[in-house]
């Protein structure tokens, strides 16, 4: 809206008549003062204001408008047929107007500089509304990045206070399991002495004084069966306790292990009448004894179920990875060794793949295939102690690929 303060009507009249031809709301006041009191309740994008009126003259109404910060920004364009002189026209400047136009006025030009100011008002208050926006945005980001900023001090000191925590409950565990590791062998090794002698007297009475009676050795055959089972069973909890021990890392040629472990098993892969493939493998930063255990389970499995039509295959291959994953792609000078031990036995289901590695977990009757059922715990246990990884690709009647991941080099040479 356009104000027009003049104490004269017509001159009122004129202007208002004008301005309302091109489309502009326009207000009047005929004092000074009146013009200021409006100036206060409304808002206006342009006053056009005389110079020469009684009381308040034009300079004094521009001071008051451009003192306030409300109204400071309003153009204002004087009109004048009197003050014409130049130190009138730069009075009128100083006082706060944007423009001074002299009477008698081209109609014409008024009303161009009564569109640009208009425009430039109405852009302003615009660019105004946006600074408010950004202003009220930023503030409200500052805000949310102060909260953001302490939720994550809180967050960090729960996360903090947590992991001391879990490092000591952690820690509590491993007291735990090593003392029930101790336990263990412990019992474990307290329980071989009797055992021997149980077994060793048993074998002297089927001997010795059941010879001719052969329902009574059948039925002794089945104590001493189930005893050996108890050993073979206690042995098993021994090395599988014995892992906890800490041990150190040293370079270990896992041919050499394995030609070992080979020799151990010939007379079941000649009963079996298998086939052995071994490839060259590297030398890894290892456990010696550990390795010659974990390989002599895996084979000891892959002799033990295999199919009795044909002759088993066991292939021992590798490859070396640059990241401790079971599928990486293969780098020549990759910083993890990748085993694989294959074969062409009975396999197993795919949806049991989890529990072969479960401590005590069978899959299979001891009826059918003898064993304690740590084998494979221990295995994992190992790989685990060696900061690998282990898992295993099977169908059922199609044999089983046994996949290890071992770091060539040890970060921590003691375990």
């Amino acid at each position: 809206m356009i104000l027009i303060v003049d104490d004269k009507y017509e001159n009122l009249f004129s202007l208002k008549t004008l301005l309302q031809l091109y489309a502009y709301e326009t207000d009047t006041a005929a004092s000074g003062e009146e013009a200021l009191k409006k100036i206060l309740k409304n808002e206006y994008s342009v006053i056009i204001l005389d110079v020469q009126m009684p009381g308040m003259d034009g300079y004094e109404v521009a001071e008051a408008i451009s003192g306030l910060n409300k109204t400071r920004d309003i153009p204002i364009i004087f009109l004048s047929a009197v003050n014409i002189d130049k130190r009138f026209i730069a009075k009128g400047y100083d006082s706060g107007g944007v423009d001074y136009i002299t009477k008698p006025f081209d109609n014409d030009l008024l009303l161009l500089k009564v569109r640009t100011f208009y425009r430039l008002y109405e852009q302003r208050k615009e660019l105004k509304k946006v600074e408010d926006t950004l202003r009220s945005e930023i503030e409200m980001r500052k805000r949310s990045q102060q909260e953001v900023e302490q939720v994550n001090s809180l967050l960090e000191f729960k996360v903090e206070e947590r992991t001391r925590d879990l490092t000591q409950l952690n820690k509590d565990l491993e007291n735990r399991n090593a003392e029930l590791a101790q336990y263990a062998y412990l019992a474990s090794h307290d329980l071989q002495e009797p055992l021997r002698k149980i077994i060793t007297f048993i074998k002297i009475i089927n001997e010795k004084y059941l010879s001719n009676i052969p329902e009574a050795q059948k039925e002794m055959t089945k104590v001493i069966t189930s005893s050996e089972r108890m050993r073979n069973l206690i042995n098993a909890l021994l090395s599988y306790s014995k892992l906890t021990a800490d041990s150190y890392f040293a370079p270990v040629n896992l041919n050499e292990v394995i030609k070992d472990v080979l020799a151990d098993l010939e007379l079941p892969i000649k009963e079996k009448q298998a086939l052995i493939q071994v490839t060259t493998l590297p030398q890894v930063e290892a456990i010696a004894s550990q390795m010659r255990q974990l390989f002599q389970n895996l084979l000891s499995n892959a002799l033990k179920f295999s199919k009795t039509t044909i002759q088993p295959q066991i292939k021992i291959y590798s490859g070396q990875v640059d990241e401790l994953s079971l599928d990486a792609e293969p780098v020549k000078t990759g910083k993890y060794v990748r085993i694989h031990v294959s074969d062409n036995g009975i396999g197993l289901d795919e949806s049991y793949i989890d529990k072969i590695f479960v401590i005590f977990q069978r899959l299979h009757s001891r009826t059918q295939y003898e064993g304690t059922g740590i084998g494979l715990a221990i295995v994992k246990k190992i790989v685990e102690k060696h900061n690998g990884l282990i898992g295993v690709k099977s169908h059922e009647g199609e044999g089983a690929t046994f996949t290890i991941v071992l770091p060539l080099k040890q970060s921590n040479n003691a375990h």
